[in-house]
C-alpha cells in the first residue's frame, strides 16, 4: 500500500501549512491512537517528546487531543532527544512513542515521527495503514474511556543515565576539553550535563533555544561556529548535534570536520577488534563514501548498503542481525544501546576511544581517504516533478555514461524536503563537477 503523507522519517513540512497543521496533527493522533489501541486491551499509553521549535507547543496539544479522544493516556516528556523517545517507549510500557521534530530542518518546519511499542520506528506498511484510517475516519472512545495527559518531569534524566551506561564502568573524561554544539535543540541541557557529569571540561555552543533559532548557523549541518570554538578554546574535540540530537558531526582539535562515515569506520574497526561487531559488517546507505567501503574491505569487513534514511538502516540491521550502522549525515545506530540514531551516544563512543587509546581526535577521525564526492541540492516548487522530465532523464543518462567505470552517481528526491539531491563520486574532480552541474542545471530549468 503506497504512502502519501509519510516521508522517509514521519510526516514533515512547514508549520501551519499542509500537512503540518494542527488539524492534521489532531487527526494523526486519533488515527495512530486507534491503530495501536486495537493491539490489546487494558491501559493504553503514548510517550510524546519534542524539540525546541515554537510550533512544538501547538503540535503537542493537537496530538494529545487526538490521542486522548481514542482512549490513549499521553505522557508528555517535553524537550528531549529523539532517541530518548525510542528508549522510554518500551521502558514505560507504552503502546507507541511520538517525537515532534523536523530534525536538522529550519525552525519554520516541523515533523511528527512515530515509534512502535518496541521503540523502533514504524514500517512503511504500518504507516500506510494509518494513512488509510485517516481516509476512512476514526472511531472515538466512549466518554468514560477518554484518555488523560500527564507531564513526565524526569524523562531526560532517565535518558542521560542510559547514555552514560553505554561507557565502560569507571571511565572518566577528566582532562578532555569538549566543545558541544546542541543546535539550540532538544539536547541543549542533556548533552552538556552528561559530559560534565563524566568529568569533561565543557564549552557550549547552541544551548540557548528561543523557539526560532534551532539549527540556525549551528549544529551538525553548520559546524563552523563549533569549529571556531574548538580553535578559540584550544579544545580536544568538538561534537555537533542536530535539532533532535539523533545526528553527530565531529570536529578534531585542528578544527577539521569528520562526517558519519569516518565515525562509523572507526567504530566498526574498533568493535571488530574487540569481537563486538556482529555479522562482520557495517550497515550504511547508498550515500556513504566509496572510501569507507574500501577501508572496511581492508579490515576484512563488509559494507551493507540500504536506501537513504536511518529507518531503512535499522530495518536492515534487524533483519541481518547487525549491531552497527548509520548514515554519512551523522545518524549512528547502535542497536546494542538504542533503537534509532543517537548523536550523543556516538559521541560518547568516540570520547571513550580517545581515553582508551590516548590518541588525538585528528588521528581517530581520519580512518580513510574519501573518494571525492560532490552533493548539490535543488529545491523545486509545489507540484513539480523534475525527475520525470525528459531533459533531466537525458542529462542523467549522459552523466552515467561519462562516469562509466570511473565513479558513481546517485539522484534522488528527498523524503523530508522539496529537494532533488544530486550526488556523484569520482577520482577526477573536473569530471565530478561536470556531471553534477550538468544535471543540476537541467533540474533547475524545470523546477
Amino acid at each position: 500500500m503506497a504512502r502519501k503523507l509519510f516521508g522517509t522519517d514521519g510526516v514533515r513540512g512547514t508549520a501551519n501549512a499542509y500537512p503540518m497543521t494542527a488539524e492534521m496533527a489532531l487527526m494523526l493522533g486519533a488515527a495512530v491512537g486507534r491503530y495501536f489501541r486495537n493491539e490489546h486491551n487494558g491501559v493504553h499509553r503514548v510517550v510524546i517528546g519534542k524539540d525546541t521549535r515554537l510550533s512544538g507547543y501547538m503540535f503537542e496539544n493537537a496530538l494529545t487531543a487526538g490521542l486522548t479522544s481514542t482512549g490513549m493516556n499521553a505522557l508528555l516528556l517535553g524537550p528531549v532527544p529523539t532517541p530518548a523517545v525510542g528508549l522510554l517507549t518500551p521502558s514505560m510500557r507504552a503502546d507507541l512513542g511520538i517525537m515532534i521534530s523536523a530534525s536538522h530542518n529550519p525552525a519554520e518546519d516541523n515533523g511528527i515521527k512515530f515509534f512502535g511499542p518496541d521503540g523502533f520506528k514504524l514500517s512503511d506498511e504500518v504507516e500506510a495503514e494509518i494513512e488509510k484510517m485517516l481516509e476512512t475516519g476514526v472511531r472515538p472512545a466512549q466518554p468514560q474511556n477518554i484518555g488523560r495527559a500527564k507531564r513526565i518531569d524526569d524523562g531526560r534524566f532517565r535518558y542521560q543515565e542510559r547514555v552514560k551506561s553505554t561507557l565502560p564502568t569507571g571511565l572518566r573524561l577528566d582532562g578532555i576539553k569538549v566543545v558541544i554544539d546542541c543546535a539550540n535543540g532538544a539536547a541543549y541541557r542533556t548533552a552538556p550535563e552528561v559530559l560534565w557529569e563524566l568529568g569533561a571540561d565543557v564549552v557550549t555552543v547552541g544551548t540557548e533555544p528561543n523557539g526560532l533559532n534551532i539549527n540556525a548557523d549551528c549544529g551538525s549541518t553548520k559546524p563552523q561556529k563549533a569549529a571556531d570554538a574548538v580553535l578559540r578554546h584550544n579544545a580536544d574535540v568538538g561534537i555537533c548535534l542536530d535539532g533532535d540530537a539523533d545526528r553527530i558531526i565531529l570536529i578534531d582539535e585542528k578544527g577539521q570536520v569528520a562526517d558519519g562515515d569516518q565515525i562509523m569506520g572507526l567504530m566498526a574497526s574498533r568493535w571488530a577488534a574487540e569481537d563486538r561487531l556482529k555479522g562482520g559488517a557495517l550497515v550504511a546507505t547508498v550515500m556513504s563514501n566509496l572510501g569507507l567501503e574500501r577501508f572496511l574491505d581492508s579490515q576484512g569487513l563488509r559494507l551493507e548498503r540500504t536506501n537513504v534514511g536511518d529507518r531503512y538502516v535499522v530495518e536492515a540491521m534487524r533483519k541481518g542481525g547487525f549491531n552497527l550502522g548509520g548514515e554519512q549525515s551523522g545518524h549512528i545506530v547502535m542497536t546494542d544501546f538504542a533503537t534509532t540514531g543517537d548523536g550523543l551516544m556516538a559521541g560518547m563512543q568516540f570520547l571513550a576511544e580517545m581515553v582508551r587509546s590516548g590518541r588525538k581526535a585528528s588521528d581517530l577521525a581520519n580512518c580513510f581517504e574519501p573518494v571525492p564526492q560532490l552533493l548539490k541540492n535543488v529545491r523545486f516548487g509545489a507540484g513539480a516533478a523534475p525527475l520525470d522530465k525528459d531533459s533531466v532523464k537525458a542529462a542523467i543518462a549522459a552523466a552515467e555514461a561519462d562516469l562509466q567505470g570511473k565513479g558513481r552517481l546517485l539522484i534522488r528526491k528527498s523524503g523530508t524536503e522539496p529537494l532533488i539531491r544530486v550526488m556523484a563520486e569520482c577520482e577526477d574532480p573536473a569530471l565530478l563537477e561536470q556531471v553534477v552541474d550538468g544535471i543540476v542545471d537541467e533540474v533547475q530549468a524545470v523546477a
